[in-house]
């Protein structure tokens, strides 16, 4: 008896020591997190414990320095002060400092991650939020039903913003499943619910369709069918939240690139020039014929800000205006073939495009079979700089674009002026198609442009700009050519002085290493 007494009494004080022990762990823990305004800042040696104490984690992953980051930071920190005392708690964590814990997590950029009941395995993707509203109504919408959503909608009839409406008969239906399953994935647009049928037969409608409702207006509808899918609504509603034609700015960026419709046509232009309603107005209409298979977007080349996208796409302000397609999966790009920008052109264009027609924009063709036989050479984007910059010739380049009739109409003077110097080996006249590859060298003014590059080792271009008659641009190379005779000679001893410079001091090298031998 006295035995069990005392068993029982060790057993007693062990589990006291083990409550003890664990109380004093948790107390550790709580001392070790580190809050700034209402959020936890986590890191490799914290984080899963964070986990085990937060039924919801929702964690904000931060890559400083860019614009998108810095707008998610601002939202993610007004939902940390909406959300003080909930059962959501808010956490992030540095990326560029916390790196093996980033690659751990599979986190390779910003975002936004809700982790439930510890599980580090399987966190839920909180959309790219534009503001703290949004990560609200996302948790809200994630914690809710579609009966949550069921209002007045002559309240949201008039609305600046786009109103997403689902006229269902059933709430039940699996419709409606998918439905409310886009309003938890689009948390930045209004969605309603309605059973009333003074709404419905107001837009000449019926059961089950989605209406898209803007400052009273019925933008556009759509009918459910059995095969609709959470993903067919996200395209369908993201879309045609934006206009048919969307301008390129800091604040569109984002949207632009998060699109669906990984297909866009853009149309560079100078928002100021005299032809700029006439070919927006255009470019407008023939984005309304290509809803939900390409997005068509404006850049204003008069916009220093947009400058390292035209970079991106070799596209300078005077080349303006031109249109220019890719599919954001494979990055191929494609140049519509023409000076004359209306509906009929651009649709045709974006048509051959879809049908798998358009011939892609390359950086170089490939080199023609025979390309320096005939008396004008033809040069592609991988010999150009090769011929152009050869410091034993005088090079005179025509940079045209062959549906140009300005361009065509300059083809018989240049095969006269390449006639006329066949005879003058250090003379090449050449053109180049600079609609079918890149030009990576500066340029000015627009095309047919007629450059001369001169027989000098420094890379200089001379713009030809007098009369384009053959005895002119003859006086021209002539004129050039004596000139550059000049400054050759004063290149070559410049040359030989630096040789000799460098061969002296190789040679100081070579005798000191053979003195401390």
């Amino acid at each position: 008896m006295k035995k069990s007494v005392l068993l029982l009494g060790v057993m007693v004080f062990c589990f006291c020591v083990l409550v003890a022990a664990d109380t004093q762990s948790d107390r550790v823990e709580e001392v070790k997190f580190t809050e700034k305004d209402g959020i936890l800042q986590l890191n490799k040696g914290n984080f899963n414990r964070a986990l085990r104490k937060y039924k919801q984690l929702l964690v904000h992953f931060l890559t400083p320095l860019t614009v998108e980051s810095h707008r998610v930071s601002e939202a993610f920190e007004g939902a940390a002060a909406e959300l003080q005392g909930s059962e959501v708690k808010l956490a992030r964590v540095a990326v560029n400092e916390e790196k093996d814990l980033a690659k751990k997590l599979n986190v390779t950029g910003f975002s936004i991650r809700l982790y439930l009941s510890g599980d580090i395995h399987n966190p839920v993707p909180c959309p790219v939020s534009q503001s703290s509203a949004s990560i609200l109504t996302w948790l809200k919408r994630r914690a809710g039903s579609a009966a949550d959503l069921i209002t007045d909608i002559h309240q949201l009839e008039a609305s600046e913003e786009l109103t997403v409406v689902g006229f269902f008969k059933d709430l039940n239906h699996e419709y409606v499943q998918e439905f409310y399953a886009a309003a938890i994935d689009l948390p930045d647009i209004s969605f309603a619910v309605t059973q009333n049928d003074d709404i419905i037969s107001k837009y000449g409608l019926t059961y089950d369709n989605i209406l898209l409702l803007k400052n009273s207006r019925l933008i556009r509808s759509y009918k459910m069918k059995p095969e609709t899918s959470k993903e067919e609504l996200i395209v369908f509603i993201s879309v045609y939240q934006m206009d048919p034609v969307t301008e390129y700015t800091g604040q569109t960026a984002s949207q632009i690139l998060s699109s669906p419709v990984l297909n866009h046509a853009l149309l560079f232009v100078n928002k100021s020039s005299e032809d700029f309603k006439e070919i927006f107005s255009a470019f407008s209409s023939a984005a309304e014929a290509f809803r939900m298979k390409i997005l068509f977007v404006l850049v204003d080349v008069g916009e220093s800000r947009n400058g390292r996208l035209m970079e991106y796409f070799q596209v300078r302000v005077f080349e303006a205006p031109l249109v220019r397609l890719v599919n954001l999966t494979d990055h191929v790009t494609y140049h519509l073939p023409s000076e004359t920008l209306n509906v009929e052109i651009i649709k045709q264009f974006c048509q051959s495009y879809l049908e798998g027609k358009a011939k892609p924009k390359m950086q170089s063709e490939p080199i023609p079979e025979g390309w320096d036989e005939k008396p004008v050479k033809e040069l592609v984007g991988m010999t150009l700089e090769q011929v152009a910059f050869n410091p034993n010739k005088t090079v005179f380049v025509l940079f045209y674009l062959p549906y140009s009739q300005k361009s065509r109409d300059l083809f018989p003077l240049w095969e006269e002026l390449a006639e006329a110097f066949e005879e003058r080996q250090e003379v090449i006249v050449a053109r180049i198609d600079v609609s079918a590859n890149d030009i990576n060298m500066s340029m000015q003014g627009g095309y047919p442009s007629l450059c001369l590059f001169p027989a000098l080792y420094a890379e200089r271009v001379v713009v030809y700009t007098g009369k384009r008659k053959l005895k002119d641009l003859i006086q021209f190379v002539d004129k050039e050519m004596k000139k550059a005779k000049k400054y050759r000679v004063q290149e070559d001893e410049d040359r030989m002085k630096y040789f000799e410079a460098l061969k002296a001091e190789e040679e100081k090298n070579h005798s000191k290493n053979k003195d401390e031998l």
